[in-house]
């Protein structure tokens, strides 16, 4: 019993040390500043803390695709958007990567990670604001030129509640362009149902790489034609039936 009494001891004693390390590390951060340099520490930080929520949630993952993402070099990926979970499970899904998403303001406000994903080099943008959007598609083109980071965004802009997708802010398909990188086109479903699942029971997330635009492709494409194309391989993969979904790689924490 005593052994089993330690081993508790030590357990409850390493999640507080550690979630102490996380709160003093986010206090760090100056929430003034955009940073242009990714931190791996910071990632670490970001990811384990992810970790946490994806094991209490019971999430699985259900794979396909992820074979065409590219190993070599940085890229812009984009997705369709249904939860605030996103992201969430996005950076912890494709963690090799360094994802950093380009979000709204309020998600640098979030209460420690907050000022971890600022540190992370994701960027704020003002979606009410052409000329300040613009200046962050060009950090966001120049911290992938730098080797930094890939860029993660949603190209519907903000969260869609009903069926198939919002309309699409094509100008983000820049960030590829300037940065001379492939587009990793994605798709995600079953984000929206893990607050209504939680806690009895757990979530199915579905994720697949849809396809990549190769940078010589993307650069001599028109960013509507980038849009459409990319709209209606998103459009495909939410319709599909959950069955036909089943068939992908399935991943657990």
């Amino acid at each position: 019993m005593k052994l089993f009494y330690w081993t508790v001891f030590l357990l409850i004693s390493g999640f507080l040390q550690y979630w102490l390390l996380l709160l003093a590390s986010a206090l760090m951060v100056d929430t003034k500043r955009l940073y242009d340099k990714h931190s791996g520490y910071y990632r670490w930080l970001l990811v384990s803390s992810t970790w946490h929520l994806i094991f209490v949630g019971r999430v699985r993952f259900h794979t396909k695709g992820m074979e065409k993402i590219p190993t070599d070099q940085r890229f812009l990926m984009v997705c369709n958007h249904r939860s605030k979970l996103d992201p969430i499970t996005s950076w912890y899904l494709l963690q090799d990567y360094d994802i950093s998403f380009i979000s709204k303001e309020e998600n640098f406000h979030v209460p420690c990670w907050g000022r971890i994903i600022r540190r992370c080099c994701f960027l704020p943008i003002d979606r009410e604001n052409p000329r300040k959007a613009m200046e962050t598609v060009n950090k966001a083109a120049d911290l992938i030129k730098n080797d930094q980071v890939s860029i993660g965004v949603y190209p519907e802009g903000t969260r869609n509640f009903g069926e198939g997708l919002l309309p699409f802010h094509n100008g983000i398909f820049k960030i590829a362009q300037k940065a001379g990188v492939p587009i990793v086109i994605c798709g995600i479903k079953g984000t929206e149902k893990m607050r209504k699942n939680f806690p009895l029971h757990g979530s199915d997330i579905y994720f697949e790489v849809l396809d990549v635009i190769p940078a010589d492709k993307a650069k001599a494409m028109r960013c509507n034609d980038i849009g459409d194309y990319t709209r209606d391989l998103m459009l495909s993969f939410i319709n599909k039936k959950e069955e036909e979904q089943n068939n992908v790689n399935l991943r657990t924490v």
